[in-house]
C-alpha cells in the first residue's frame, strides 16, 4: 500500500503555483483525457500559444478570468510509490487565511519563488505560516529558471535568501531546489537544462518524505506517541425496545482521537470535572475494538457512570493536559476588522465553544526583518502573540506538543466569522517570555 502525503503549495502571486501543480498533474499521468481537451480549449481561446496547465486547478470561473487561485484548491493523484492529497493555496495575500486552512494538514508546505525577484514579503509571511502551523518539511521550489537562462548563479542567490529567512525563523530543515513549471524540467523529471543541478526533481523528493499513514498507525508523525486526547463530540444513549434488546442500556461517548493510543480496561481522566474511570469498551461501525488510536472515530464506554457531555475531553489518566482559562496564543489575523485589547469573541477548542475576550497583544511579527515588535492592534494577515481570558475552561495543550489540543478558532459571536487561528503558546496568566515570535 502506497503512504499518504498530504502536500500544500504557496508563494506570492504570479510565481507560479497553479502551474506547477498542473504540470505535476499532467507528468504524473494524474488528468483524464476529457480534463485535458477541455484545458486545451479554454487555452486556445484565451489565445496562448501553449496549453495552459494552471487551468487544472483554477476551478472557479473568477479564477480563470483574473487569472489567479482564489479558494484552495485540491487534487488527488498517486505515483508507483505512493498518493497525494494537494492543496493548491492562494497567492494574494488577500487570501492567506486560505494558506492557513490548506497548510494546516499538510506534511510538506511547497513555496514557490520567482527566480526573478528572489524572496519578497509574500514569501516570508508563507514560510511564517509553515513555521508556525509545525508543517513537518517544508519545500521552496525557485520557479522560472529558464527566464534567468537557467542560471546556477542566480540559484544559488536565491537559495541563500531562502536560507536566511528559514534560520530567522527557526526553521531547521529546508529543501531548495530550480524548476521551471511552464515547461515542465525538474517538477517530474530532472533537467537536461541544468546540469550544474544535481539533486533530485520536486516529484522524486516528495516520494522520499516521511509522511502520515494510517496503516503505519501514525508512528512517523509521532500522533501515537503523544498521550491520548480524546475530545467527546456525541454522547451515546440509544432508546427504544429494539435496540435496548440488542445493546442493552448503552452508553457511550464518541469522537476522533486527536492524539494517542487508548486501549480496554486504561484508566482514562475526564476533563474538566477531574473524574478518573476505566475504559471498558471501544466500539465502531464494524465492531468492538480491543485498541484504537489516532485519528480513527470511536465510540468509548466506560466503568463508571459520569455526566459527559459534547466538549470535554477524556484524556491519559498519567498525562493529562491543562485545565485552564487563559491562553497564551500566536495567531494568524484573518478578518478585515482590526484586533485591539478588550475585543470579544468565541473561542472554538476541540470540540468546545466558549467566551472569550482578550486581555492583551503582546507583539507582532515584522515580516521585513522577521523580529518581534510591539503593537497595539492586529490587521488583517498580521501575525501576532495575544492574550486571552475565557469564560469556562479549556483543556489546552501547547500546539508545539499536540496541534490537536493545541490549536483554536476565534469566532465573531455575531456574524459567525473565523476570526483568527491560533496556536497555543502556553497557559496561565501571567506575562509572556521574551523570546521572538
Amino acid at each position: 500500500m502506497a503512504t499518504l502525503l498530504r502536500m500544500a503549495t504557496a508563494g506570492s502571486v504570479d510565481d507560479g503555483k497553479s502551474t506547477l501543480v498542473g504540470r505535476l498533474l499532467h507528468d504524473s499521468k494524474a488528468v483524464l483525457a476529457d480534463q485535458l481537451e477541455a484545458v486545451e480549449r479554454v487555452s486556445r481561446d484565451k489565445g496562448l500559444g501553449h496549453v495552459d496547465l494552471a487551468l487544472l486547478t483554477d476551478g472557479l470561473r473568477a479564477e480563470r478570468e483574473q487569472g489567479i487561485t482564489i479558494d484552495v484548491a485540491y487534487r488527488y493523484f498517486a505515483t508507483a510509490k505512493r498518493s497525494f492529497i494537494l492543496a493548491d493555496c492562494p497567492g494574494h495575500v488577500q487570501y492567506t487565511r486560505n494558506t492557513v486552512t490548506g497548510s494546516s494538514t499538510a506534511d510538506v508546505l511547497v513555496v514557490l519563488v520567482d527566480a526573478r525577484h528572489g524572496v519578497v514579503e509574500q514569501t516570508r509571511r508563507h514560510l511564517a505560516v509553515g513555521h508556525l502551523l509545525r508543517v513537518p518539511h517544508v519545500v521552496v521550489a525557485v520557479n522560472k529558471i529558464d527566464l534567468v537562462d537557467w542560471s546556477e548563479q542566480r540559484f544559488t542567490e536565491v537559495a541563500a535568501q531562502v536560507h536566511r529567512v528559514t534560520t530567522n525563523l527557526g526553521i531547521e530543515s529546508v529543501q531548495v531546489l530550480p524548476v521551471s513549471a511552464l515547461i515542465g524540467d525538474n517538477v517530474v523529471s530532472r533537467s537536461r537544462q541544468m546540469d550544474w543541478y544535481t539533486g533530485p526533481s520536486l516529484l522524486e523528493f516528495l516520494e522520499t518524505l516521511p509522511a502520515d499513514d494510517p496503516s503505519t498507525r501514525h508512528t512517523e508523525t509521532g500522533e501515537v506517541d503523544r498521550p491520548l486526547r480524546f475530545p467527546v463530540q456525541l454522547a451515546l444513549r440509544p432508546q427504544g425496545a429494539a435496540v435496548a434488546e440488542e445493546l442493552g442500556e448503552y452508553r457511550g461517548y464518541a469522537g476522533q482521537i486527536s492524539s494517542g493510543v487508548i486501549r480496554r480496561g486504561e484508566r482514562v481522566v475526564v476533563l474538566p470535572s477531574g473524574k478518573h474511570t476505566t475504559v471498558v469498551g471501544i466500539d465502531t461501525a464494524s465492531g468492538e475494538l480491543t485498541e484504537a488510536f489516532a485519528p480513527q472515530s470511536v465510540a468509548l464506554r466506560l466503568a463508571d457512570e459520569i455526566d459527559i457531555t459534547r466538549g470535554e475531553l477524556i484524556a491519559s489518566a498519567q498525562d493529562a493536559p491543562v485545565v485552564t482559562k487563559d491562553l497564551r496564543l500566536t495567531v494568524v489575523w484573518l478578518h478585515e476588522r482590526a484586533l485591539t485589547p478588550g475585543a470579544k469573541v468565541l473561542v472554538k477548542h476541540t470540540t468546545r465553544t466558549v467566551q472569550g475576550i482578550v486581555t492583551s497583544i503582546d507583539g507582532r511579527l515584522g515580516l521585513d526583518s522577521l523580529d518581534a515588535r510591539p503593537a497595539e492592534r492586529l490587521e488583517l494577515n498580521d501575525i501576532g502573540r495575544l492574550r486571552l481570558r475565557l469564560s469556562n475552561p479549556v483543556m489546552a495543550d501547547s500546539y508545539e506538543q499536540n496541534r490537536g489540543t493545541g490549536s483554536l478558532l476565534l469566532v465573531d459571536s455575531q456574524s459567525g466569522a473565523n476570526l483568527a487561528a491560533g496556536m497555543i503558546d502556553g497557559t496561565g496568566a501571567v506575562g509572556l517570555d521574551e523570546e521572538g515570535l
